[in-house]
């Protein structure tokens, strides 16, 4: 078992990220399917056990941002890493084309409107990210967000938004909500083998239709438009990770250490009991 440093798929701060210079796999971090699956529910098993002691700790917010290119896997990576999470305690959100209402409001309102409370955990299956990749690859998609011809001047446009969405995760971070932000960084070729399987399996053909084909003519704008982001939004307080996610059982390992390296790291404790409490559960027990 190769050991898992969070620290080296992290994008540090003003960093100028090519992403050709990440990989997208490395050497298997287990030798077996067996170790994987053992490691695998080793994770999930502590971070059932810590999401319970934030949840009670009621102390801060954990707030889990996945991002990548169609396929990269990050709805298997929600579902294997956080399976043994109390759905209590956890809401995922996954951010499709806006709608109508959600057209008439800042790029951030449809977000911000289901960012987690204290002693929860939410994961955004993409988010307001997308306001500056797929919207900056596909620009004409500008004109149905009602902005100005004054607004929507590209020389600003881009610039604003990635210091909306800087100030916004520092204004989280000041009052007690963690980011952690995922790219699953997926080869073209692996997304090309990942597609043919979706048209080869019936049991995946749901998940397949021609706009991913569509989107993929694009690909070296969403790269660029990747790189511009990471480089810019990645900041100490709520970091970028680059998962390599060719290899989809890795990619699962690595998020889930990172998300248990910053649980561990905010230094939870459960609330302590004062006397007049102590008495009152004493009292409530001889009732029993």
């Amino acid at each position: 078992m190769t050991k898992i440093i969070s620290k080296d798929f992290r994008v540090r701060p003003g960093e100028k990220i090519k992403l050709k210079e990440w990989p997208t796999t490395l050497k298997p971090l287990c030798k077996s399917k067996k170790r994987y699956q053992k490691l695998l529910e080793t994770h999930v098993a502590e971070l059932s056990s810590l999401q319970q002691l934030h949840y009670a700790s009621n102390r801060f917010a954990l707030l889990l941002i996945f991002q990548g290119m169609d396929a990269a896997g990050k709805d298997g990576a929600i579902r294997h890493v956080m399976s043994g999470v109390n759905p209590q305690g956890c809401e995922v959100f996954s951010f499709k084309q806006p709608s109508a209402e959600e057209l008439e409001h800042d790029f951030l309102w449809r977000t911000t409107r289901h960012l987690p409370e204290r002693g929860r955990i939410g994961i955004f299956n993409r988010s307001y990210y997308e306001e500056v990749l797929v919207v900056r690859v596909h620009s004409e998609i500008l004109r149905d967000e009602g902005l100005s011809e004054e607004l929507r001047d590209g020389n600003t446009l881009w610039k604003q938004r990635y210091r909306s969405i800087v100030d916004l995760e520092s204004h989280l971070h000041r009052n007690g909500t963690r980011i952690i932000k995922f790219f699953l960084h997926l080869s073209k070729d692996e997304q090309r083998r990942r597609f043919l399987e979706r048209i080869d399996e019936p049991d995946k053909n749901w998940k397949f239709s021609l706009a991913d084909i569509h989107e993929r003519e694009y690909w070296k704008h969403y790269v660029q438009a990747y790189e511009n982001c990471l480089t810019v939004t990645s900041t100490r307080h709520a970091p970028w990770f680059v998962v390599p996610a060719d290899d989809k059982e890795d990619a699962r390992l690595i998020i889930s250490q990172i998300v248990l390296d910053e649980l561990n790291g905010l230094k939870m404790a459960y609330p302590k009991i004062t006397a007049k409490r102590r008495r009152e559960l004493k009292s409530i027990r001889k009732l029993l």
